[in-house]
């Protein structure tokens, strides 16, 4: 079993000292990722250099993880978005494991996140359809040996959807 999947997400005092023109340049990055690097110059009040090495010290620093494009899932097709609570049939370090790579394989899954309450995780899953959702929960979800029960809502109107991170 890979050894990588199971990685606590601990918080720790690891986080890296970020200026003023550091957090500009995350704040205008967040927003608009295809800005040109003399217009980021601009508008933080640098020169594209020091600019540019700004950037990558935030990119190799892991500060700024990738870059994305968001994209509008209806009009691709996927009209069912739902979270799923997890519960396990053990919660130790092998189940997980086992749960966490067969997770990695579904692309349906576009979160999963490690959990404190009455489930073990919570999913995010995108799908085409009902039909499609159900197939997904019975013949990958559900078959997954380590699961003990499965809760879905159906996510039927989204008001916020930000990825936007406020930067302190």
């Amino acid at each position: 079993m890979n050894k990588i999947l199971f990685r606590r997400q601990v918080k720790m005092n690891t986080s890296l000292k970020l200026d003023k023109i550091d957090r500009k340049i995350l704040d205008i990055l967040q927003f608009n990722a295809k800005i040109t690097n003399a217009q980021l110059s601009k508008e933080i009040g640098l020169s594209p250099a020091p600019t540019l090495e700004r950037v990558k010290k935030l990119e190799q620093s892991g500060v700024i993880k990738s870059y994305h494009a968001k994209v509008d899932i209806e009009k691709i097709g996927l009209g069912v978005s739902t979270f799923v609570y997890v519960t396990l049939k053990g919660h130790n370090k092998t189940n997980i494991e086992l749960f966490l790579g067969e997770i990695h394989k579904i692309d349906e899954v576009i979160e999963c996140h490690h959990i404190t309450g009455s489930g073990d995780f919570i999913l995010k899953i995108i799908a085409q359809d009902i039909a499609s959702y159900q197939k997904l929960m019975l013949e990958k979800v559900s078959d997954i040996s380590v699961v003990d029960n499965l809760q879905s809502m159906v996510i039927l109107s989204t008001f916020k959807d930000s990825k936007v991170i406020p930067i302190p």
